[in-house]
This record gives C-alpha cells, structure tokens and sequence, in this order.
C-alpha cells in the first residue's frame, strides 16, 4: 500500500461504491458463509482493538454486515472504543443470566457488537461447556453476518490459543518495534508447534512507510521460513498519526471521525483486501465457529 499516492484519498469512495454495486439480495443472504477472523497480537500496546473496530466500521461501509465479538474477557475494550455502555455483557452470558442475543449490541455503521465484561476474573479461563456455549449460543443467533472480527485478548493465555483455533483466519497485529516483532513471531510459534496452525494474516500497525511494514513482513518471513512450517500473508499497514490518538480519546472509530485521512483511506483498503480473500470452505480441524454453515457453504459452492 502506498498512503503518500495522492489517489487515496478517493479511495475510500471508490470502494464504498464497489461494496454498494457488490452488496448481496436478500435472495442470495441465505448462501451467506460468514468468514471468521480472530484479530490477535503476541502483546499489548500495539493497537490490535483499534484496527479491529476500524476494521469492522470500514467493512460495514462496504455493505458488509459485521458483528465483533470482544473476547478480553477480563479487560473489556471494543464498547470504550466506540464510546457505548452496554447493559448487558460476555459475563451476563456465561453465568447463564441472559441469552446472547440479549448482550448484543449496535455500533456504528450498524457494526453488532458482543461485548466483554471487565474486571471480573471468572472467564478470563473458559471451560468446554462454556466455549460449547457461545459456539452453540452464535450459530442460533438469527443475524446473518459476512464477517465476524474476534478481538482477543493480547498474549497467549488458553482463552487467546481458543479463540485463534476457533476461527477461520488468525490475524496478526504488530508494530515495528522489536519486542513486538518477537511477541509476534512468538504467538505463531505457539500456534504452529502446539496446535498446528498454518496460515497466518499480518497487518502492521502504526508505520512511518510502507517500506517499514514490509521490513516487519520480510523479517518475520524469513524467521518463520526457518524455524517453522507456516505461511504468512501480507494484508498490509496503517500509518501512524496523531489523529488515531485523538480519535480513541474522544472514543470514535477513525473511519467516520476522519474520513478523508490516509488511516482511514488504509482501513477501507484492508476491509477490501479482506472481502476479496477466497474463502476457506474446510475446518481447519476441530471445533470452529459457524463450522455447520461453512460446511453448508462448501456443499453448495
């Protein structure tokens, strides 16, 4: 990607206007295969909540719909992101107190959002009847959605190593700082030798260049050449600026807040990246979410 063409900054029309033409029938929702995304990091610090409810506002202008779940179990952020105060949470879910659909929330962009609890340790370690729970408790959600955008926790605690399985895709947010760099590579590696995942998305965040997320890219490809059996794809970079800043703390997504900045014209590029990935319509093996749908899908296709 490169943010200093001065094309971009009609890209952000261009695109939104390729999801209008690009928007499915109601006929045709019913062959919906919604694609999973766990949205991960190997530490904290590094934007991964911020690229994801961006990410989510930037798919939903594209005619997507889009639903998050917040999987910070401990440490809800997504519903501080976008400024909101749920009644109801995660938590309320697994005690048993409220049905899912009663935690769901709107955003903007009618983003749907399932929010997390905060500060209460009880599910930061889910068992199997609850994870049986949530797999069961979205699949007889009535909403359709093309993308669902799992924030995990950052780290690799058995909730983060869950929900990266879980999913269909497992993308990566870094910086080019180093120590990120490294708690990076070591999640993959985590997830490769023990539980034997293979393909990897990776967005670098808060760049000064493009050269300087390909750097990240390229030195985390050659390391991950050598010492493991994985593939990394490149989806691409968000430029660091002040405005991202200005942005959380007035607690607006930076999509609607700037619509013309460069951030916002790389979020609606990676939401395009993301819409024009082939979709995967086999398990990665195990449980995984909407896998009866994906299953479906793939019969049909």
């Amino acid at each position: 990607m490169n943010h200093n063409n001065p094309i971009m900054t009609d890209q952000a029309t261009t695109l939104r206007a390729m999801g209008a033409a690009a928007a499915p029938s109601p006929a045709s929702e019913k062959n919906r295969a919604t694609r999973v995304y766990a949205i991960t990091s190997g530490k904290g610090g590094v934007g991964k909540t911020a690229v994801t409810a961006n990410i989510a506002v930037a798919l939903a202008g594209l005619g997507k719909k889009v639903l998050i779940l917040d999987a910070d179990l401990g440490l809800a952020n997504i519903d501080v992101v976008f400024g909101l105060a749920p009644k109801y949470n995660l938590n309320h879910f697994f005690a048993g107190e409220q049905e899912l659909s009663a935690v769901l929330i709107e955003g903007p962009g009618g983003v749907k959002i399932l929010p997390a609890g905060s500060g209460v340790q009880n599910f930061t370690r889910l068992d199997s009847l609850q994870k049986q729970r949530l797999l069961d408790g979205l699949d007889l959600m009535h909403n359709d959605f093309d993308f669902v955008l799992i924030d995990t926790e950052a780290g690799i605690s058995e909730n983060v190593t869950y929900f990266n399985t879980a999913a269909q895709e497992i993308l990566v947010v870094t910086t080019p700082d180093p120590t990120a760099i490294t708690d990076a590579y070591a999640l993959m590696k985590l997830l490769s030798t023990q539980y034997h995942e293979k393909r990897f998305n990776l967005v670098v965040n808060q760049v000064q260049t493009d050269e300087e997320a390909l750097d990240v890219y390229r030195k985390l490809t050659m390391v991950s050449n050598r010492y493991l059996d994985i593939s990394i794809d490149f989806l691409g970079s968000i430029p660091a600026d002040r405005q991202m800043i200005d942005a959380i703390r007035k607690q607006k997504v930076i999509v609607e807040l700037y619509p013309t900045s460069r951030i916002t014209a790389a979020f609606t590029q990676l939401a395009g990246t993301l819409c024009s990935e082939q979709i995967t319509c086999a398990p990665k093996g195990g449980i995984q979410f909407f896998w009866k749908r994906l299953l479906d899908f793939g019969s049909r296709s």
